[in-house]
């Protein structure tokens, strides 16, 4: 390239033109990269802080349901049994055989004991009955001197049976003419429950999980395995917990003294708050390493950019040809808006299409010289015009730009969907003179797409709710509807469903065809429930529920009784039955003034479903009527 002597040739103080600009073009991409590294690096502190504050909060919220659900499973247990024996005396060996059971099948559970009002031993699920006196513990002279009838859940202690650290849930017995003390229920959590299921998570070596009680008594640390420490004292309890029941901080653990990041959640059915700490060094490693590594990028950046302004200054002295430049941009710009992936169109003020690119063609097979001068909105499906139009009126100024999505026709008549982006536009020459730039892709594969995502979510949303067997509703949608009613009706009924000898089905005939049986017994649950406000559920393995809003203890009755013929007219064959055929019994109970909450109802229609089984199998039991039978039995043994 010839370059004219009059570009060339230049005095000393224009040779340092370009040296002053090239100066300024280095200090400005300097600036802009540093600018960039500071920047980059403070949003991924904060993107990191965030993540870790919301994986730390879903960890802390993950505990506290499990503690919150162990310590329920046992508190339904206990408020059963204690009702039980508010009201009668059971023989020793047939309900410590109960107690045994019961612990047996909580695996966080690991003894329960019932005390007499002196503190000796009535009931117990060991092997054999223990024979010290527990009149010392702090839990019997809080029942003893208190009314409360809730589960208290005490500090943790040492047994004097194994020498282990438990979390000891005691219970008041109420005797039941007077209300007067009866005694004590307690039940033993080891403290190795729940360590062991702390140690799955990985929280890093100096991270820890606590288990504390609302008053600030530590339950259990992990990993020390430290216990009965006091913190009320801790920022948590005094200031943290009373604005609000979870959160995230950052603390000196009152464990090692290391700098940590802390959340809490405390749940709201009883006094504990679990607290998950994760060393700050260990949140932000990931981090530091990726700021290094941006460090160096950026070192690595400014070396190129001096090298590029060392280039520029030996290039900056040629000058193009300023109708050249304008030619090759307009080349430039045709080759792009004829080949480009998206259609490009340009609107006059009345919506009339003035450009299209051709690229056209290749997205909706429509010839560009076709389109010009017809309206956009011919090329819009008549039910999308409306959303257009209502897009198009928002452009208010040439700042503002609008995203529309419509569907449109193919050359061939089949239906598309397009997105188009547009935004007011002048032109240099004619400023008053305003049209409309738009761009346009086809977007009919991603709507493809998204419909089917909302399908599939839609699907996923309902096998959430149902159990996948049965099809009925799973024990999750159970417990809220359960809730919901006993806050919003004055009366209702629980139906609790046993199918009788169902193991011994099993072990005859298999476990698919035990499957089978178990949806045909669904099938006639889930018919009683049709077109009514009740639910049906399954609860468990061959245990399945019947939730009945407004209906008394005796249309229950009958409803049970009809499931029990229905079930019985399936007519299934059941050697491991001494009927010879499949049936099932059920247990009924019904809301009244002392039943306080819908864990009390259940462990009613529970016991009732016992006593049904207790009696052959094959029938149905009300709960009153059982009450009615302790009641009789009682009177007539102090008669």
């Amino acid at each position: 390239m010839t370059v004219p002597t009059t570009l060339t040739s230049s005095s000393p103080s224009r040779l340092s033109a370009p040296g002053v600009i090239v100066t300024l073009f280095v200090l400005a991409m300097s600036a802009c990269v540093l600018g960039l590294v500071v920047w980059k690096a403070l949003d991924a502190r904060q993107t990191v802080l965030a993540q870790s504050e919301t994986d730390s909060r879903n960890l802390a919220h993950s505990l506290v349901e499990h503690a919150s659900r162990s310590i329920q499973a046992i508190d339904i247990a206990m408020s059963g049994m204690a009702d039980l024996l508010k009201y009668q005396n059971p023989q020793p060996d047939r309900f410590n055989t109960f107690l045994a059971n019961t612990a047996n099948a909580l695996p966080q559970l690991r003894e329960i004991g019932v005390f007499d009002t002196l503190g000796n031993w009535r009931y117990s699920s060991l092997p054999e009955t223990p024979t010290h006196n527990n009149s010392d513990r702090d839990y019997f002279i809080y029942h003893r001197d208190h009314t409360d009838s809730n589960i208290r859940i005490n500090a943790p202690i040492t047994s004097r049976l194994t020498g282990r650290t438990s979390i000891i849930l005691s219970k008041r017995i109420d005797d039941g003419p007077d209300g007067s003390f009866k005694g004590v229920l307690t039940g033993a959590i080891d403290n190795q429950y729940f360590s062991d299921f702390y140690k799955t998570f990985q929280i890093g070596e100096s991270g820890g999980i606590s288990l504390i009680r609302s008053d600030g008594i530590l339950l259990i640390h992990w990993p020390s395995m430290e216990i009965g420490k006091d913190l009320s004292g801790t920022q948590l309890i005094q200031t943290r917990l009373k604005q609000s029941l979870a959160g995230f901080y950052k603390i000196d653990s009152p464990f090692d003294g290391i700098t940590k990041y802390f959340s809490y959640e405390q749940t709201t059915q009883y006094p504990l708050i679990v607290t998950v700490a994760i060393p700050e060094d260990q949140v932000l490693a990931i981090w530091k390493s990726n700021l290094l590594s941006d460090v160096i990028v950026a070192s690595v950046l400014l070396c190129t950019v001096i090298l590029l302004a060392a280039l520029l200054s030996t290039q900056f002295r040629f000058r193009l040809n300023m109708e050249h430049a304008l030619r090759e941009r307009e080349s430039r710009y045709r080759l792009l808006a004829d080949n480009i992936a998206d259609v490009i169109i340009l609107l006059d003020r009345f919506g009339n299409i003035v450009f299209v690119s051709h690229s056209v063609e290749f997205v909706l097979g429509h010839n560009p010289k076709d389109l010009l001068g017809r309206s956009c909105f011919e090329l819009v499906h008549p039910e999308d015009v409306e959303a257009v139009k209502a897009a198009s009126a928002q452009l208010k100024d040439l700042t503002a730009n609008r995203t529309v999505i419509f569907r449109t026709y193919r050359d061939d008549h089949s239906l598309a969907w397009v997105e188009v982006n547009f935004k007011l536009a002048t032109r240099e020459i004619d400023r008053d003179k305003v049209e409309i730039v738009g761009v346009l892709r086809d977007v009919t594969l991603r709507k493809s797409m998204q419909d089917e995502l909302t399908s599939l979510n839609t699907k996923l949303a309902e096998l959430a709710t149902t159990d996948g067997l049965t099809g009925l509703a799973n024990r999750r949608t159970l417990d809220g509807f359960l809730r919901r009613v006993f806050e919003q009706h004055d009366e209702m009924s629980v139906l609790l469903i046993d199918v009788d000898n169902f193991k011994g089905y099993n072990d005859s005939n298999g476990h698919q065809a035990g499957d089978e049986c178990l949806k045909r017994v669904a099938a006639v649950i889930a018919d009683a429930t049709i077109n009514t406000p009740a639910l049906s559920a399954r609860y468990g393995g061959e245990e399945f529920a019947i939730v009945l809003p407004d209906v008394s203890e005796a249309d229950a009755i009958t409803i049970a009784e009809a499931l029990r013929l229905r079930v019985r007219a399936l007519e299934i064959p059941n050697m491991a039955s001494t009927r010879g055929h499949l049936s099932i019994s059920v247990g009924v109970a019904s809301r009244n003034s002392l039943t306080s909450n819908e864990a009390v109802l259940v462990g009613e229609a529970d016991l009732a479903l016992y006593e049904a089984k207790r009696r052959g199998r094959d029938c149905v039991v009300a709960n009153s009527a059982l009450q009615r039978e302790y009641f009789s039995a009682g009177f007539s043994h102090n008669g």
